[in-house]
């Protein structure tokens, strides 16, 4: 007899229609709450650890989004060099991540950034930095639901070409590499550790392959950073980020990727 499937991976068909769609919902809830039907901003940012909002929010930087329809969280709208963002903050792990994306692509979102807080997996170099992750290793469950069962969730290579630049950028502090998402991250024992270094696997974080699965799905445009701020709180003094609980730096990288893919368009 066949081993049974886990239900993770029963049921799957990512080709199917879903009867539940994003702007069905945001119909609903603009209903419901008597708000306008207007777009968001076409660039926005996912902001899970909220240290941006905080900051633009401190600052008087960030105006609410009044006409966001999503039931769960709130958008704020700030521009920075130049460039208007809207941004949702502390949507952590990869359902809620997808989630949000979801509903910022049926609002009028062209360009998704993800910038996540991440722990250290091979020492690339002192922390704080930046990853822009290239693939994703799906060791969490929203992923599958968009795409067949593999090892990782990919970047899209146009995507991906338009921002390389951004490794180069002596200004950036930007490395280039692979990350394992994960829905557990208490649970990120010494073996998994030492087989995903040993793997070249640079950062672990909650977001990206389920992200770069949603968008390799839907065909929009997403972009998964990485901040690697830690090594899991095993060192004294983990977890420091910088100028503004890493903010500032974080904002930069946001603009420089904005920039590279408005250009390429």
């Amino acid at each position: 007899m066949p081993p049974t499937l886990p239900p993770i991976l029963q049921l799957k068909d990512p080709a199917a229609t879903s009867v539940f769609q994003p702007a069905n919902l945001l119909r609903e809830a603009r209903r419901q709450r008597g708000l306008q039907d207007a777009d968001i901003p076409t660039l926005c940012l996912l902001d899970p650890d909220g240290d941006i909002v905080r900051h633009l929010r401190r600052t008087g930087a960030a105006q609410p989004v009044a006409h966001w329809a999503c039931y769960h969280t709130e958008m704020w709208q700030f521009t920075w060099q130049g460039l208007q963002f809207g941004v949702v903050g502390c949507a952590v792990g990869a359902p809620f991540a997808v989630l949000v994306a979801e509903q910022m692509f049926a609002s009028g979102c062209q360009f998704l950034i993800s910038i996540t807080s991440s722990g250290q997996i091979l020492p690339v170099a002192e922390p704080p930095y930046f990853i822009l992750i290239d693939k994703a290793l799906r060791d969490e469950g929203t992923s599958y639901h968009y795409l067949a069962p593999s090892a990782f969730s990919a970047a899209q290579p146009e995507m991906l070409a338009k921002l390389l630049a951004l490794a180069t950028d002596a200004h950036a502090a930007v490395h280039v590499g692979a990350t394992w998402t994960t829905d557990a991250p208490y649970r990120e024992t010494e073996a998994a550790i030492a087989a995903h270094r040993a793997a070249g696997i640079l950062a672990v974080e909650m977001e990206a392959a389920a992200l770069y699965a949603f968008a390799q799905a839907r065909q929009h445009p997403v972009a998964c950073f990485a901040h690697v701020t830690n090594t899991m709180a095993r060192n004294q003094g983990d977890f420091e980020k910088g100028e503004a609980d890493g903010a500032l730096a974080a904002l930069g990288v946001a603009a420089a990727a904005a920039r590279a893919w408005l250009a390429a368009r």
